[in-house]
């Protein structure tokens, strides 16, 4: 696995913007005063008739975007992930949701990652709610690469859709040949000892954490679940089944997110032992993003001992879950 720089997520989402704009003319995008931040600034500057600027009003700014679906327009609405995931919840569950309205949001500072803005902005608990409503599908990308893919991807399909997508740069590791298909993970790296899934920025520390256990001798699967909703359930129970025991990673709270969506798929198809690598039940705090994403336990570090403990579990445990073999996947 490659290195190939770094780049913010919400580059990504800018630069995927810009192309759904060429391509689709009834790509509309709503601004909520902080255009240059969430990169819709140069959605604004190409197309200014296709850009409104509603001010900080997330709540207005979802229920205009729901009524614009309506009408035949593909709206996009971007703010802080702390907003517009969350300080309008009812929103997006009653007006875009249960509308099937084909409304996309776009949620930036997403993590902890976001540094010096703190606490407040520092966005970790939106994954757990957004995927609990129905009909929204929900994307994490890993890097530019794949948050570009994700933008123009959710906006060409059809229903409700939330993209989460932050503020420093990570690692760059995908390229535009790299396949992207919303609601299929993508398999980084090959193992059979033990599955290390992961989505956002924690994909590139779970593929350090993989390079560490291989000098053990130990062969790590990284699994990238960039769309937590429709999740991959094929891909993560054959990790499970195949691998034997499971380590999740997210910069996210490590209740109810991506861990909480491979708990349910695996308790259903391959009960094996699991360990969750996230934010513990913590808000975040003001810092250089590479000093919180240490202080948070969010590192290829934890990654690394996790794996080693879930081996450790599977290796005492006698639950047979890698001789499953041809018994159907069971969806939540």
């Amino acid at each position: 696995m490659e290195l190939l720089g770094s780049k913010p997520t919400r580059f990504g989402f800018g630069d995927g913007l810009l192309a759904l704009g060429e391509r689709h003319s009834n790509v509309v995008v709503l601004g909520g005063d902080i255009t240059g931040s969430v990169m819709t600034q140069q959605f604004k500057e190409k197309f200014p008739d296709r850009f409104f600027s509603i001010g900080i009003a997330e709540q207005n700014a979802t229920t205009i975007a729901v009524g614009l679906a309506l009408s035949g327009k593909i709206p996009f609405f971007a703010s802080y992930g702390a907003f517009c995931a969350l300080r309008n919840a009812d929103q997006l569950r009653i007006s875009v949701a249960y509308n099937e309205a084909n409304v996309k949001i776009g949620g930036g500072h997403s993590g902890i990652s976001v540094g010096p803005d703190g606490a407040t902005h520092q966005v970790l608990e939106e994954v757990a709610y957004l995927r609990t409503l129905p009909h929204m599908t929900l994307i994490v990308p890993a890097d530019y690469e794949e948050a570009k893919k994700a933008t123009i991807a959710m906006g060409e399909m059809v229903g409700p859709a939330y993209i989460r997508f932050g503020r420093s740069p990570v690692p760059l590791f995908t390229t535009p040949d790299t396949p992207f298909v919303l609601g299929k993970a993508n398999i980084v790296m090959h193992g059979s000892d033990v599955a290390i899934i992961a989505n956002g920025a924690l994909v590139w520390e779970a593929v350090l954490a993989a390079q560490e256990l291989a000098k053990k001798g130990i062969h790590a699967r990284v699994v990238n679940v960039h769309t937590v909703k429709p999740f991959d359930f094929e891909t993560v129970t054959a990790a499970a089944r195949e691998c034997g025991c499971v380590v999740t990673a997210e910069e996210h709270q490590v209740h109810a997110g991506l861990g909480g969506a491979v708990a349910e798929c695996t308790a259903k198809n391959a009960p094996v032992p699991i360990e969750f690598v996230g934010v513990k039940d913590s808000f975040g705090g003001s810092g250089d993003p590479e000093e919180l994403m240490v202080k948070f336990g969010l590192t290829w570090r934890e990654i690394y001992a996790s794996a080693l403990v879930a081996m450790n579990r599977r290796d005492k445990g006698s639950s047979g879950v890698r001789a499953i073999k041809d018994v159907p996947v069971y969806t939540v």
